[in-house]
C-alpha cells in the first residue's frame, strides 16, 4: 500500500477544512483577533504610560522586597539597562505580549487543573493530550493561527497561550491531589461541605503547586517570545527575527539581552512568590 497516498489525503483534508474554517467563521475570528489584540494594546498602553526609570524604580522595590535587596538594585539597572540600549518600547511590549498571554493561560488552565486534580479519568484524558502540546515544535501553533487570525499580536497571543497552558494545568492538577488525606476525614469529620472542603483545606495545599505553574507557564512564554516575531507580534522577538534577516548582530545581541533580563527578574520574583507558599503552607 502506497503510503503517499494516504499522506495526501490527509493534507488535503486538513487544507479543505482550514478553508472551510476559515471561510465560515470570518466574523467569529474577527471578534476574537478584536478581543486578544484590545486586550494586549490596554496592558501594553498601561506599562508604557509611566517613564522607564518608574517601572525600573517598581521592579527594584518587588526585588528587594520579594527576593532581597541585591536582587532588587540589580532588577533596577537591568532595566534601565534595557531603555539605554533604545530597546524599551520593545521590552515593553513583549511583557505585555508575555503578561496577556500568561494571564489568558492561567485563566482557562487553573479551572481545568482543579476539575483534572478531582476526576481521574479527565486527568488521564488530558495526560497525552499536554504530552502532545508541549512535544510538537512551538511554531507549528503558528500556522493555523496565520491562517485564521492573520499576521499580528493575536497570532502570537494564541500560539503563546497554547504553549503557555500545560504546566498551569499539570501542576494545579497535582496540587489538588497532594491534599493529605488525613485532613480530607478531618474536614469531612467537622462536617464541611464541599466548598468549604476546596477552599479550606485542598486549595491551601495547593497553591504552592499553582504558584509553581505560573512561573513555568512565565518561563514557556518567554520561550515562545522570539518565535512569535515571525508572525509580526512586536516586541523583542520581532526585533531579533528583523536584525537576523540583515545581519544585525548587534541589535540581535541586544534584544537578546533584554529577553534574558525581562525572563530573569520574573523568574526570580515568582519562585520567590512559590517559597514563600511553601512556606506559610508549613
Amino acid at each position: 500500500m502506497d503510503i503517499s497516498v494516504i499522506t495526501d489525503t490527509f493534507d488535503e483534508w486538513t487544507d479543505v477544512t482550514l478553508s472551510w474554517i476559515s471561510d465560515n467563521g470570518e466574523g467569529l475570528f474577527d471578534f476574537i483577533r478584536a478581543v486578544l489584540e484590545g486586550t494586549y494594546d490596554g496592558i501594553l498602553w498601561l506599562l508604557q504610560l509611566a517613564p522607564f526609570y518608574v517601572i525600573a524604580i517598581i521592579a527594584a522595590a518587588l526585588g528587594s522586597r520579594l527576593v532581597n535587596i541585591w536582587f532588587g538594585g540589580l532588577a533596577g539597572l537591568a532595566l534601565i539597562l534595557c531603555a539605554f540600549m533604545g530597546l524599551w518600547a520593545e521590552t515593553m511590549s513583549t511583557l505585555a505580549l508575555v503578561m496577556t498571554a500568561t494571564v489568558l493561560a492561567l485563566l482557562v488552565g487553573i479551572p481545568i487543573g482543579v476539575v483534572a486534580g478531582f476526576s481521574m479519568a479527565l486527568d488521564r484524558v488530558l495526560e497525552p493530550v499536554l504530552d502532545l502540546i508541549q512535544t510538537l515544535p512551538p511554531y507549528i501553533y503558528l500556522l493555523p493561527a496565520i491562517a485564521l487570525l492573520g499576521y499580528g499580536p493575536a497570532t502570537a497571543l494564541v500560539a503563546t497561550f497554547i504553549v503557555a497552558m500545560p504546566p498551569a494545568i499539570r501542576l494545579t492538577s497535582l496540587g489538588i491531589r497532594m491534599t493529605p488525606r488525613e485532613f480530607i476525614e478531618l474536614g469531612q469529620a467537622t462536617g464541611l461541605t464541599p466548598w468549604q472542603m476546596f477552599t479550606k483545606i485542598r486549595l491551601p495545599f495547593a497553591v504552592p503547586s499553582v504558584m509553581a505553574g505560573i512561573n513555568q507557564s512565565l518561563m514557556m512564554a518567554f520561550g515562545m517570545v522570539v518565535i512569535a516575531g515571525i508572525v509580526g507580534s512586536g516586541g523583542l522577538g520581532e526585533t531579533i527575527y528583523g536584525s537576523i534577516r540583515t545581519l544585525d548582530i548587534a541589535t540581535s545581541i541586544n534584544a537578546a539581552i533584554a529577553i534574558v533580563v525581562l525572563t530573569m527578574i520574573l523568574d526570580r520574583l515568582t519562585q520567590s512568590a512559590v517559597d514563600r507558599a511553601k512556606e506559610t503552607d508549613r
